[in-house]
């Protein structure tokens, strides 16, 4: 099992990269990217299995060389979750106290468009806190 965990661990380092440069270079140009959402959400769902396969590790009895590899493990996915209560509240915040509504017609895309790319931005930085919270539990492990 800890060979899988060390697979994992390479493919959530990896998959948070990518996001993170994909998404980045994609904020800052302001252009939408399908793609970005695709290899987000592969990121998160390797931070679950990830911190599973951890918490099955540590049931069984293995142990890491330093013990904050168990604070640097888990804090992936605490980040995930903050990320996504943040982006949650993205269009509260970017639409402020206006009623969507009340939008005229020719400004919605440019509303949607501002909402999208502020999601994108929180998931981003959400995803280069991941890769090297991921990189530091990969130095204390041990290996």
């Amino acid at each position: 099992m800890l060979g899988i965990h060390i697979a994992v661990g390479f493919g959530l380092i990896s998959l948070n990269l990518a996001a993170g440069l994909l998404g980045g270079i994609a904020w800052f140009r302001k252009q939408p990217s399908i793609p970005f959402w695709y290899l987000l959400r592969a990121a998160q769902a390797s931070v679950f299995l990830q911190a599973l396969l951890g918490g099955l590790l540590v049931v069984t009895g293995h142990e890491p060389k330093e013990e904050l590899h168990y604070l640097y493990g888990i804090l992936p996915l605490v980040v995930s979750f903050i990320a996504e209560g943040a982006r949650f509240g993205a269009a509260e915040r970017e639409l402020g106290d206006v009623d969507p509504e009340s939008i005229p017609e020719s400004e919605r895309e440019a509303v949607v468009e501002a909402v999208l790319r502020r999601e994108m931005g929180i998931m981003v930085v959400s995803c280069w806190v991941i890769f090297f919270l991921a990189l530091r539990a990969a130095f204390t492990s041990g290996l």
